[in-house]
């Protein structure tokens, strides 16, 4: 890093909710967001929050025929550069990405497509990936350059990388970074059950699995995989240099990708996650590295391989670990900045987010927590964030 970063507003809209008081509630509770929707166990928005997409939804007749996935972000980059009190007159850059697009649209023509052999004269550009940053661009009538990407889980995290390298090349001064996913289709979670990584439903479980968590994220010790979807975006400003009314600062950034051993998994160490962390650490000691945000879906395979890479990086000193997937469940491409928001509320609090099925030691003081992400194909991203 040439120089620091500062974040200067992030906004969300997920199952914890809509704005940065109802998240950091949902996160103070022991409760979790999941239920169950024809026998799937989901995340959704909240009623308040649905309401909210639908006002917008019917706000302009453009609006009407878009995605969830673009409405979620839309409605959280108008509330971020609200609260960074940007304007269109900034020319700030938008890098918003995701990991499988207009969900709900696509598997809605395609549908319409089996049954008359054509299709609607929409279907094509309402459903590309490079639709959630045009509509934001859009909708925030902002002149810097816009850019999108889909890079699976870790989207959201290559969003701000590509973030800090303008803002690092003096190209401009301020970006605005994200994710935005709407995966709650049958197709999609189809995809995710194919894999054998998903949560079973809540009548398969055991009733202790049922009536308390049934995502087992970071928990090493279950026996069945538990990933479940979830939806919502989140959104982060971005701005040169340390600023007086900076959340956090990004002290690091690290990026890897490995060697595949397998399509859909990491190496049993997860040699990316250990080159993207030691990467984001620079010359700090990982003695000071106070509390880590981990990836981990709640898979087997996938939680433990990041664990491995941790105890690997952190030898005998392995920092606080949490997660926010066993309450809000895996959001993909919007699934890293979720996790960076988190991160800042914790800096910004001072206050630790256990998972509480776990048994952690809380850090005396929060000043410096990594951030992790990898999305399928090794793509991992770890963010240094300081206080």
């Amino acid at each position: 890093m040439l120089k620091p970063i500062s974040i200067t507003a992030i906004s969300s809209i997920s199952a914890l909710g809509k704005t940065t008081d109802e998240v950091w509630e949902s996160y103070k509770n022991e409760a979790h967001c999941i239920s169950e929707k024809n026998n799937h166990l989901i995340t959704t928005l909240s009623e308040a929050s649905k309401t909210e997409i639908s006002k917008l939804r019917t706000s302009d007749s453009k609006y009407k025929a878009l995605d969830d996935s673009v409405l979620f972000g839309i409605y959280s980059a108008r509330k971020a550069i609200e609260k960074a009190r940007w304007n269109a007159k900034d020319n700030f850059g938008i890098n918003v990405g995701s990991s499988r697009g207009a969900t709900g649209l696509f598997e809605t023509f395609h549908e319409d497509f089996l049954n008359r052999n054509k299709t609607d004269t929409l279907s094509s550009p309402t459903t590309t990936l490079g639709n959630i940053s045009s509509w934001i661009a859009h909708d925030l009538q902002t002149k810097g350059p816009e850019i999108s990407h889909s890079i699976t889980c870790s989207t959201a995290l290559h969003a701000l990388l590509n973030g800090v390298a303008w803002l690092q090349s003096g190209l401009c001064n301020t970006f605005l970074v994200g994710g935005s996913e709407a995966p709650l289709t049958p197709f999609t979670i189809a995809q995710m059950q194919a894999l054998k990584i998903y949560a079973k439903p809540i009548c398969n479980l055991e009733q202790s699995e049922a009536s308390h968590f049934p995502c087992r994220a970071l928990d090493l010790e279950k026996t069945k995989n538990s990933m479940l979807l979830g939806e919502g975006a989140a959104m982060a400003c971005l701005e040169f240099g340390k600023k007086t009314n900076a959340l956090a600062t990004i002290k690091g950034i690290g990026y890897a990708t490995e060697i595949l051993e397998h399509n859909a998994s990491l190496s049993t160490n997860a040699n990316c996650f250990q080159d993207s962390m030691r990467m984001a650490l620079g010359d700090l000691n990982p003695d000071e590295i106070d509390a880590i945000v981990t990836h981990t879906p709640g898979t087997i395979k996938g939680d433990l391989a990041e664990i491995n890479a941790i105890n690997k990086i952190f030898c005998n000193k392995t920092p606080a670990l949490t997660t926010n997937k066993w309450k809000v469940g895996h959001t993909l491409g919007a699934s890293g900045m979720l996790s960076i928001e988190m991160a800042v509320l914790m800096l910004q609090k001072q206050e630790f987010i256990a998972v509480p099925y776990l048994k952690t030691s809380k850090p005396k003081q929060l000043k410096n927590i990594i951030i992790n992400a990898v999305g399928f194909g090794g793509n991992a991203v770890s963010i240094l964030l300081s206080k």
